[in-house]
């Protein structure tokens, strides 16, 4: 059954999950030397997995890394910098080169535990009822913008209200 379950439903789509058939099980390896990736419509199917996240393989480690919820610019050049590695592309990693860029990325809060954190620290604000809870429940801005023009973004499509009509201009 568990042999069923790692072999791709048809051989032609072998190079999406990356598995050898055969009659043992087998587990997904990554190989980003290979030149001759199998492209579909330009389009090269392998991806490597940074963090949970598939990061795009054809752009420079330094952005590439930034597509991780939790690293922005400024962390992923001190992962870079940490590891002492040159902002190449990524599919020009090595496999130990990428075993240390998901082990120093793990040592950070990152997507799920980030987002539940956040969503955590929020409830907290609204449970508490402090102003900053109270404007999170109204779907307002909490830092001090203000109301009268903008915040869009939280208040939602702009409501017309019937029956108020613009003064007409004095003469």
């Amino acid at each position: 059954m568990a042999q069923a379950l790692t072999m791709p439903v048809a051989p032609s789509l072998s190079f999406i999950c990356n598995t050898r058939p055969s009659n043992s099980v087998s587990t997904p390896s990554i190989s980003f030397r290979n030149s001759n990736s199998p492209k579909i419509g330009g389009l090269s199917i392998k991806c490597a997995r940074v963090g949970g996240v598939e990061i795009p393989n054809s752009k420079r480690v330094e952005c590439s890394l930034q597509y991780i919820h939790g690293i922005g610019r400024s962390r992923a050049r001190q992962i870079l910098s940490d590891l002492c590695l040159e902002n190449k592309i990524t599919k020009e990693l090595s496999e130990e080169e990428l075993i240390r860029i998901r082990d120093e990325v793990s040592k950070y809060m990152i997507e799920g535990d980030l987002r539940r954190f956040n969503a955590l620290a929020i409830r907290r604000l609204k449970e508490i009822q402090c102003y900053r809870g109270i404007r999170h429940i109204q779907g307002l801005p909490c830092r001090g913008q203000r109301t009268k023009n903008n915040c869009r973004t939280l208040k939602g499509k702009k409501v017309a209200i019937a029956g108020k009509k613009k003064a007409p201009a004095p003469k």
